[in-house]
Order: C-alpha cells, then sequence, then structure tokens
C-alpha cells in the first residue's frame, strides 16, 4: 500500500498565508503587507508629512517664565558731547607751556600712545608743526587730520573743526584769556578719555573748575 505523504501543519506563527489551501481546510484569510502608511491629512498650522517645509527660525519660548541672570548689556558708546575725560595740569607760564606741551606728547608716545591718538592745540603762537604744514596749504594739512595716523597740532581758533581723539594736550601759551575761556571746553568736548593742560594754574582752574 503507497505512502500517502502527510498534510504538513501550517502553524499560526508560519510568516504569511499559503498559496493553495490544503485539501479539507479553509485557507485563512490573508493579511495585508505591512507597506508605507497614506499620508495623514495635515492640521491646521502644522504641514504634511509628504510637503515639508524648511525649518523656521523661532525666538526662544518662555524666556519671561524663566527667572535668570541676565545677560549683561553691551556699552552704549557715548557721544562726544557726554565724555567725561580725566584732565590733568601742569603747571607752565606762557612762554613754557608749549615745551611743556611736546613733553607731556613724548610721555604719551614712550607710554605706548599710538601718535593718531593726540591731538595737540595752542592757544598762542602756533606750533612749529602746524606753520610749516600749513604753508603747503589747508587742504593738505587738513587731509593729515583726518588721516589719523599721526600727531596733529591746531590753533585754538581750529578747535570747533577738529575731530575727537583718545587724548587732547592743550598749550595756554599766550593769546587773549578770552581765546583760553572759548578753547579749554572745546578741547574737553574733544577728549575721549585724557585732557592735559599746560599754562598757568589760576587761569585754567577758572576756566575748567577748581576740581582741575
Amino acid at each position: 500500500m503507497p505512502l500517502i505523504p502527510e498534510e504538513p501543519q501550517i502553524h499560526e506563527s508560519a510568516q504569511g498565508p499559503r498559496a493553495t489551501p490544503a485539501s479539507g481546510r479553509t485557507a485563512p484569510t490573508p493579511r495585508p503587507v505591512p507597506g508605507p502608511r497614506p499620508a495623514a491629512p495635515s492640521r491646521p498650522g502644522r504641514p504634511g508629512p509628504l510637503r515639508p517645509t524648511p525649518p523656521v527660525q523661532r525666538a526662544p519660548r518662555d524666556v519671561a517664565a524663566k527667572p535668570g541672570p541676565s545677560a549683561p548689556a553691551a556699552p552704549a558708546v557715548a557721544s562726544p558731547a557726554s565724555v567725561t575725560p580725566q584732565v590733568q595740569l601742569v603747571p607752565a607760564s606762557a612762554e613754557g607751556a608749549l615745551d611743556a606741551a611736546e613733553e607731556a606728547v613724548d610721555l604719551l608716545l614712550d607710554s605706548g600712545r599710538a601718535p593718531g591718538d593726540v591731538l595737540v592745540i595752542t592757544t598762542g603762537e602756533q606750533h612749529p608743526w602746524a606753520a610749516h604744514e600749513l604753508s603747503f596749504g589747508e587742504a593738505p594739512y587738513w587731509a593729515q587730520h583726518d588721516a589719523g595716523d599721526d600727531v596733529f597740532y591746531a590753533d585754538a581758533a581750529e578747535v570747533a573743526r577738529v575731530g575727537v581723539r583718545p587724548v587732547v594736550v592743550v598749550a595756554v601759551n599766550g593769546g587773549p584769556d578770552t581765546v583760553a575761556a572759548t578753547a579749554l571746553p572745546l578741547a574737553r568736548a574733544r577728549a575721549a578719555a585724557l585732557l592735559i593742560v599746560c599754562g598757568d594754574a589760576q587761569q585754567i582752574n577758572a576756566v575748567l573748575g577748581a576740581g582741575v
């Protein structure tokens, strides 16, 4: 008698349905093969998965709700009118004020100050450098001022035209008292860090105040 092969048993754990059902048994209903899910409908304000949008840069949230140490504010840049420089007085006679100013400039440069940081103003006779440069005309003279790469010497009458520099040195080397009275406050407004005044202490204190 020929042997009849046994019908293979189908375990529930077997993957996938059989293509041909065994004789006398009902084939299980095929299950769909897992695959990509259909796109979900988009929600208001949220892009669907099939239409991605570039990320939007958003501001940090809940900053106000979480108290903490605040970042230091950037220092405000002071305008020339609001600058309060340190003031130094170098007592000197009208005849020796220019020499005292020259010595002050030498000390500044020796201490590391850049030449372009320094402006020198005279109330009386012009500094020899200014007189020499002006002999070539005002245009090249003021071009050197605008370049700002060297010590610049100016007459008190031109204080309103010069720009702000870190250090201003004033030589009260003569001229009417009204010139010094006008030039000194303007020179202080042009000094971003330091104002050095060489001249008669009583006259300078009368103009700039007794605290000089």
